[in-house]
């Protein structure tokens, strides 16, 4: 097989493969985490054995759909985090950004970090061993921006990772509460947060050399 062949065929493997994330996506907005195999592949029109040729198992569908959505919201937060405005300013639209999105599409939300109860003859997907490392993942990135742009002083490394996986913690704990039980509008607890997070956050100065937080 030639060069040209094996591109084609991988671009035909990588379309479909969207094309199935695609379905998946449609079955979890409305199924939450009770989206199940037997759904995406109705869905996508196929049998389930091809979905799992395609994904190997459940759990490599759920990377997969984590992968996709996960690195959609870190575009966000980058966005946010770099937007023209003061350090206030950003951070409350890095909170905003991020209950945003949990609540323009929960039903996603839910299936990435609630374990589903399964249903008679489809036990669902078992998501709740894999959104910690989702929330890990978040935490670290936060903490090499934090790393980059804060002067932290001695053991400053360490500091930001406690400073980023704290706040993501904080991000989801709050707007896992928030989203289940609307206590208060998103801007009262985006400001209520920025509030707990600003003392710190605003006394570091900006690292030499660095972007600016």
């Amino acid at each position: 097989m030639d060069t040209t062949q094996r591109t084609d065929q991988q671009r035909s493997a990588d379309r479909r493969r969207r094309e199935l994330l695609e379905a998946a996506d449609r079955v979890v907005l409305r199924d939450g985490p009770q989206a199940s195999m037997n759904a995406i592949a109705a869905e996508a029109g196929i049998t389930k054995p091809i979905l799992y040729r395609h994904f190997g198992d459940k759990g490599g569908l759920y990377a997969a759909l984590a992968m996709r959505h996960t690195d959609a919201l870190l575009d966000s937060l980058r966005a946010a985090l770099d937007a023209p405005a003061d350090r206030r300013e950003r951070v409350e639209a890095t909170l905003d950004t991020y209950l945003t999105a949990i609540e323009a599409r929960p039903q996603v939300y839910r299936f990435l970090m609630h374990p589903a109860e399964g249903s008679p003859g489809d036990q669902g997907f078992d998501v709740g061993k894999h959104s910690a490392p989702l929330l890990r993942r978040m935490g670290e990135e936060l903490a090499q921006v934090i790393e980059e742009r804060l002067d932290l002083g001695p053991g400053g490394q360490q500091l930001a990772r406690v400073w980023g996986h704290g706040i993501v913690g904080m991000m989801h704990a709050a707007g896992d509460w928030w989203l289940g039980e609307r206590p208060c509008s998103r801007g009262e607890l985006v400001r209520s947060l920025a509030d707990l997070l600003w003392g710190r956050l605003a006394a570091a100065g900006d690292k030499i050399g660095g972007p600016g937080f």
